[in-house]
């Protein structure tokens, strides 16, 4: 089965409850309380996506965490690869198509490139906000 780790899914948690908050800028253990993870767990995601040009952190006694960028700016994609790394079904290839030390003897070389491709570009298709919308909805 396909699926995304939980601390991706917590991720999306985090960062949808920090676009959602009239505050802005957040510490770990504010978001913590506001989504109910436990804060080790919202201090991970947030150390891994830190480092994303969607997302800016700063230290202090003012500091915390906020988005760099709108929400419908945001892609799944790009939220996935924070945590998990590039996403692909198989080690055939990677995002940029590089190929295994097996390529060139492969029986199955090339096939896994367009389902790669085809969800690739679905996951860069749905954005925070899109996600953040259909909670609404269900609410």
């Amino acid at each position: 089965m396909l699926r995304i780790s939980k601390l991706t899914d917590y991720a999306i948690v985090v960062l949808a409850s920090l676009a959602s908050s009239p505050k802005g800028r957040m510490a770990a253990g504010e978001l913590a309380e506001l989504t109910g993870l436990p804060e080790p767990t919202v201090s991970k995601v947030l150390k891994l996506v830190s480092k994303q040009s969607w997302m800016e952190s700063t230290r202090g006694v003012n500091g915390g965490y906020r988005l760099a960028s709108t929400p419908d700016a945001i892609n799944v994609k790009n939220i996935i690869a924070a945590i998990e790394g590039p996403v692909s079904l198989t080690s055939c290839t990677d995002e940029n198509g590089k190929a295994c030390d097996y390529h060139s003897k492969c029986s199955m070389n090339g096939c896994w490139d367009p389902i790669n491709k085809a969800i690739n570009d679905s996951l860069e298709n749905v954005t925070l906000a899109d996600l953040m919308k259909q909670k609404r909805a269900a609410s």
